[in-house]
């Protein structure tokens, strides 16, 4: 049946920000000109895990993966000559979420904007972080606490934003089930809304609910995917029914944006992306009933480097062409009545209801961390045996493998590289607005903060007052961390041994003769330098080596390069590998170098992963790194193979 009127299109949004403030904001008013109509923020790591610029933790990470916001004077450049009262800007910040928005409001304010008209949306869900993406910063429960007072806080002076984005992108990306993803991220959400309830008056809690928004992935098999959005839907609606008894349609509705996959984007034959990208976009569009509130693609080179603003612009036509071109916005719902449909959205919503009761069991989301980590890396290794195994068919990976060299990857490589010099840039545009303020106003700023972080009081207020202070994002995060400590999520990786030995075989045996010539169990240590929260692939390697029978030690995310070594040293480790994706590898494995030289270590074998060019892995090499491995290298059995080699006396002697 056609439409009277057709449907307005979702935002149209590209996920961007890299360098500096000011490069940021000129592709954002570029972005905006060629028709995007709504912002979507990334911030850099030290930014994401409150750090400033010049920590020693930021290192090699300053704009590399976001955009660097150190304080009040980043911002305003960041959305200079952007009026904020006009714009729907989408924020993907979690552990320092109150501190961006509060940069965000007061930028806002010296804008002249009505701060009540803004809209948009800050993520700030920080159980995924522990999850998945290792951006957290407090413990979990003040961390819950931190999402209530912002959410509060919008709710009475902002109520047209969306003060949390239950985020289960990151959920699917560290290898979750279409029902482990229903299940998580709504069992995230309830954690947020009990402790939301008693923060209002009970007639005003429909409306709060009904601002919080969801964030979600869409993955290649897009029938399922579509069927998990209406999953969601339904689910969602049913738990504001059963559990919080909203009454008001408008109140339940299941309100989501989207990013489509990038765990499956392929460094081989990367132009097959882009047929990838736009089927996974037809899941969170076609069926009406579950379309997404806002959409942004990855750009076909993503697993790659950094896109270029064309390569932006490219996966933004597609959006276009879809909402614009076609006549999908003029019709109902397609798929309403279809029995197959019907019958895969009750098998999903049946097998998350399971999981969802497996969780309250354990007390919910925020006691269920740990169980949750496990399972996800559980799942993902399973996701990775089947590809390994050729049950499941990559084209361009493990099928049908020679092609033609792709012309979109010309003399640049494809991809966007961040000078170097842009760190020692920022840190002097940092050291100058240190100088610049009121020591004395930032003092007194501080103080109210941390009076309100100890007093349990939200946050928001004197936030914003430290924003306008000139306090900057190292500073407000170490209050925060004062108050309330700090954490280190798990792994998900037991190190007891396994007993998995299917096709692992010959390696076990590798292992155990290597072993015996060493004297002891081979080990190997597993390190993840820097902020980069992405430990998918470390988690990885390190079931995998424990799975053949190695000795590992892997103890998680965001290290620095001293503590590696010292743990290479009171390990005694036979072979080093470090897992690094967020472009920072020639700095951070150069320093690992020198500790290990230092330590007298050079003779300990290093292995490096991440999403590395050809050139820089070859100077990796040169430096001293003994392997080098990129997405493409998707068989963990061969590289078990090489860590035996490396660690083997016979064949160092043979050398």
């Amino acid at each position: 049946m056609t439409q009277t009127q057709k449907d307005r299109p979702w935002l149209i949004r590209t996920y961007a920000g890299h360098s500096t403030a000011k490069a940021s904001n000129a592709l954002y008013r570029s972005n905006l000109a060629k028709g995007q109509t709504g912002l979507s923020v990334a911030f850099d790591l030290p930014t994401q895990t409150g750090y400033d610029s010049d920590h020693v933790l930021a290192r090699g990470e300053v704009g590399k993966v976001g955009v660097p916001v150190s304080h009040l004077g980043d911002m305003r450049t960041l959305f200079d000559q952007i009026p904020l009262e006009q714009m729907n800007t989408s924020m993907t910040i979690n552990a320092t979420a109150p501190w961006l928005l509060s940069l965000y409001i007061a930028v806002a304010e010296e804008q002249g904007a009505d701060v009540s008209k803004l809209q948009g949306t800050v993520q700030n869900d920080l159980i995924k972080e522990y999850l998945s993406r290792g951006t957290y910063v407090c413990p979990p429960k003040p961390s819950l606490k931190m999402i209530a007072d912002v959410a509060e806080y919008c709710y009475t002076n902002v109520p047209k934003w969306n003060p949390m984005n239950v985020c289960s992108y990151h959920l699917q990306e560290a290898g979750a089930t279409p029902e482990q993803e229903l299940a998580f991220a709504l069992a995230t959400a309830i954690a947020v809304l009990d402790e939301l309830r008693p923060r209002v008056p009970a007639e005003d809690f429909p409306a709060l609910c009904g601002r919080i928004s969801f964030f979600v992935n869409a993955g290649i098999r897009f029938v399922t995917e579509m069927c998990k959005m209406r999953a969601f839907v339904d689910l969602w609606d049913e738990i504001l029914v059963n559990r919080y008894g909203v009454t008001d349609p408008k109140s339940r509705r299941f309100r989501y944006g989207v990013q489509v996959n990038s765990l499956g984007l392929t460094e081989q034959q990367p132009e097959n992306n882009v047929y990838r990208i736009l089927i996974e976009m037809l899941a969170v569009t076609l069926s009406k009933k579950a379309r997404a509130r806002a959409v942004q693609l990855p750009a076909w080179n993503e697993a790659l480097g950094l896109p270029r603003p064309w390569d932006q612009q490219w996966s933004m036509r597609m959006q276009q062409i879809l909402a614009y071109e076609t006549d999908l916005l003029e019709f109902d719902d397609l798929f309403d009545g279809n029995p197959a449909v019907d019958a895969k959205v009750e098998e999903l919503k049946e097998g998350a209801r399971a999981e969802l009761a497996n969780l309250d069991s354990m007390g919910g989301a925020v006691a269920s961390i740990e169980y949750m980590k496990s399972r996800l890396v559980d799942s993902n290794a399973e996701r990775l045996n089947r590809i390994e195994r050729n049950e499941t068919v990559v084209v361009g990976v493990n099928k049908w493998t020679q092609g033609e060299p792709s012309p979109l990857q010309t003399e640049d490589g494809g991809i966007m590289v961040v000078d170097p010099a842009v760190e020692q840039e920022q840190i002097g545009r940092l050291e100058e607005w240190r100088s610049g303020r009121d020591d004395a106003a930032v003092a007194s700023a501080l103080a109210a903060l941390r009076e309100a972080a100890k007093s349990g009081a939200n946050v928001m207020e004197p936030s914003i007052a430290a924003a306008k202070a000139g306090v900057t994002t190292g500073e407000w995060a170490e209050e925060m961390r004062k108050a309330y400590g700090t954490y280190r999520g798990p792994t998900g990786v037991s190190g007891s041994v396994s007993n998995k030995t299917e096709g692992l075989e010959d390696i076990r045996s590798r292992v155990d003769a290597v072993s015996d010539q060493l004297g002891r169990r081979l080990k190997f240590l597993v390190g993840k330098p820097g902020l980069d929260g992405h430990s998918n692939g470390a988690e990885q390697i390190a079931f995998r080596a424990r799975d053949c029978g190695m000795d590992i030690s892997y103890e998680g995310i965001r290290l620095t390069p001293e503590e590696i070594v010292t743990s290479a040293i009171d390990d005694e480790a036979h072979v080093i590998g470090l897992s690094i994706l967020s472009g920072s590898h020639l700095p951070l494995v150069e320093d690992v170098l020198v500790r290990m030289k230092a330590a007298g270590l050079q003779n300990v074998p290093l292995i490096v992963g991440g999403i590395i060019p050809d050139e820089d892995a070859e100077r990796l090499k040169s430096m001293g790194v003994s392997k080098v491995y990129t997405p493409k290298d998707f068989e963990l059995n061969t590289i078990m193979s090489d860590i035996v080699t490396l660690a083997d006396p016979a064949e160092i002697a043979a050398e």
